[in-house]
């Protein structure tokens, strides 16, 4: 009998072991570096987010954490794929668009092409996962093509579960000041014992969790909160935060002008926020480990709370927040526009620790993957480091956060050559480098964040690149040569702008264009500028309410452009690029207003 308890004690062991652990990611919207309580520094925030504040205290807390992108669908991809947003060639929202000003007079500067999808062909996190055992879920925002509901879809990238329900973050009809959640049993967003509306969106991430528990399972939570529109579900949660901003309660459901933190509809979304995340905290610490006897899942679970950008500050018409001490917000890449909240808990991971450590949204998908034991795909170039070593050991150790190639990463890069911002930024320790795009804008601003782990200026309010060229000069060089390894695309010159620009008389002008089969040329006579880049610009489904634009290398020779069509081209625009950059479209397209619905391929040259 004794010989029969010793085999067995082993197995009894084994069967006790930890299994492959849980891992979910949640990715808020819009959500600001100020927005999260236990984020406050300088003035206090009014925004009350207990839950998230509490699963601060069971994990790492990080202080200089970053998105891959000041917007959301590149940071997106970006998370999803492993790669930054300029490798992707994915540095905005939407995409999928010719290139052309915002508004052909006033603009100076015309953003580059950019994708409009993340390729089925990169293998995102989900995937690698699955070889190991593992099932996923998406549930929420998606936006990783040209719109919500294009292709490619949560499942086409191998999710096996998918929701987007909207849930309490949809749009109150007729105005905000109506529909508010209610009792009845009828109501949609019924309230809930503790007076929250029901949140379809919350649930959908319960029940992926209540479904798959007896599995590892990765789950990508991407909240719709707290995007725009900014409404509150709940009367007595905006009526708390009136009272407590010291605000009558709103009558008029138009705008919001009170500076800094004092929307009571945004302070009531994000409490919001932390009441649905709340939910799941507490359904993982109650609820026990089927596959860990024993246990709760949130013994075996790791939680990665992060934001997809820095908080949108404004919209026309309405205040929403403020990043305050950080500089600009959402849509611009200085520290307002990436700094995020960032918390990882999980087994092995200390409570109770903060970070100044620089990581980066980019390395999720290398830690995810140390953390399951699962393999890198092959051919899968990543970009961030694997950052569970810092997390299991060190927090505050910035020598155990190591890029692909083994060595310290010291340095953040964003590429942001779109919208009104127009620059690449680069972070090197204590230093941040902007370079702009735009020609009246100053070329290089340069700022000291911190001094020796020090707070100095993280408002980036003294712009230190006249007292500083050569450190600037450095710095750019090293922008470059990282801008120039993932093949980034940047901005062009507008020559359509009615303001004085060098060179801008003398671009070229194409005078004739012949397809035949599926060969395309363009003739030109230049004017001064010689052209030495052109590009083919073509779609597949001109016409499509989801038209989508791709773009190819074009032959530059003896005044002609030559390309060859994809097999299935509806539509086609020539690109040429002259020496100083400037951008002569074929035919002329004009501003991004004139499509309100991209339907681009109206004034392209048709397919024969």
């Amino acid at each position: 009998m004794k010989y029969l308890l010793f085999l067995l004690l082993p197995l009894a062991l084994f069967a006790n072991e930890r299994p492959k652990p849980n891992v979910i990611l949640i990715l808020t919207d819009d959500l600001g570096w100020q927005d999260v309580k236990c984020y406050d520094i300088d003035k206090p925030s009014p925004y009350e987010t207990p839950n998230i504040d509490q699963l601060a205290k069971e994990g790492v807390k990080f202080w200089q954490a970053y998105s891959p992108a000041p917007t959301c669908a590149p940071s997106r991809g970006a998370i999803l794929a492993g790669k930054h947003p300029a490798r992707l060639q994915r540095t905005h929202v939407v995409g999928g668009a010719p290139p052309m000003p915002h508004h052909e007079k006033v603009w100076t500067v015309v953003s580059p092409w950019y994708r409009g999808r993340l390729p089925i062909a990169e293998t995102t996190v989900n995937e690698a996962l699955k070889p190991n055992g593992y099932v996923s879920g998406h549930v929420g925002k998606w936006h990783i093509a040209v719109s919500h509901h294009a292709y490619p879809q949560a499942t086409d990238h191998g999710f096996d579960f998918s929701r987007s329900n909207l849930g309490v973050s949809a749009n109150m009809k007729p105005h905000r000041l109506t529909g508010f959640a209610t009792s009845a049993k009828e109501d949609p967003y019924k309230l809930d014992d503790n007076g929250f509306p029901y949140h379809q969106n919350s649930e959908d991430a319960l029940d992926f969790i209540k479904e798959n528990k007896n599995k590892p399972f990765f789950l990508y939570y991407a909240t719709w909160l707290v995007h725009t529109p900014i409404v509150s579900r709940s009367r007595e949660l905006l009526e708390k935060y009136c009272t407590k901003l010291g605000i009558d309660f709103p009558t008029d459901p138009k705008g919001w002008d009170l500076p800094g933190q004092q929307n009571p509809y945004y302070a009531a979304m994000v409490e919001m926020l932390d009441y649905y995340m709340g939910q799941m905290f507490t359904y993982l610490k109650e609820t026990d480990d089927p596959r860990w006897p024993g246990h709760k899942l949130s013994e075996n679970t790791y939680i990665i709370f992060t934001s997809d950008n820095g908080g949108m500050e404004k919209v026309p018409g309405e205040i929403i927040t403020d990043n305050f001490p950080l500089d600009k917000g959402k849509i611009n890449a200085k520290e307002g526009g990436i700094r995020v909240p960032l918390i990882i808990t999980g087994p092995g991971i200390k409570p109770k620790q903060e970070s100044n450590v620089m990581v980066s949204g980019l390395d999720f998908y290398p830690t995810i993957l140390s953390w399951t034991g699962s393999q890198k795909p092959r051919e899968q170039a990543l970009d961030g480091a694997d950052i569970s070593a810092l997390l299991a050991t060190d927090p505050n150790n910035p020598k155990l956060v190591k890029g692909p190639n083994g060595e310290v990463r010291n340095s953040i890069m964003h590429h942001f050559p779109n919208s009104y911002s127009m620059h690449s930024t680069l972070r090197i320790g204590d230093y941040k480098l902007i370079r702009n795009y735009k020609p009246e804008n100053p070329p290089f601003e340069l700022y000291q964040l911190y001094k020796k782990g020090e707070r100095v200026d993280i408002e980036e309010s003294k712009n230190l690149a006249k007292a500083m060229p050569e450190k600037v000069q450095e710095m750019n060089r090293m922008l470059q040569k990282q801008l120039e390894a993932m093949d980034a695309s940047f901005p062009f010159l507008n020559p359509y702008t009615s303001k004085e620009l060098a060179h801008k008389a003398e671009v070229c002008k194409v005078t004739s264009h012949e397809q035949k089969g599926q060969e395309v040329t363009a003739q030109f006579k230049e004017n001064g500028n010689q052209v030495q880049k052109a590009y083919l610009l073509y779609t597949d489904n001109g016409g499509h309410k989801y038209e989508e634009w791709y773009r190819i290398d074009a032959e530059v020779n003896n005044g002609q452009v030559t390309a060859i069509l994809p097999p299935g081209s509806t539509h086609y625009i020539f690109n040429l690029v002259d020496e100083h950059r400037y951008l002569v479209s074929y035919p002329r397209m004009g501003k991004m207003s004139d499509f309100t619905k991209g339907n681009y391929s109206t004034k392209a040259l048709e397919v024969e």
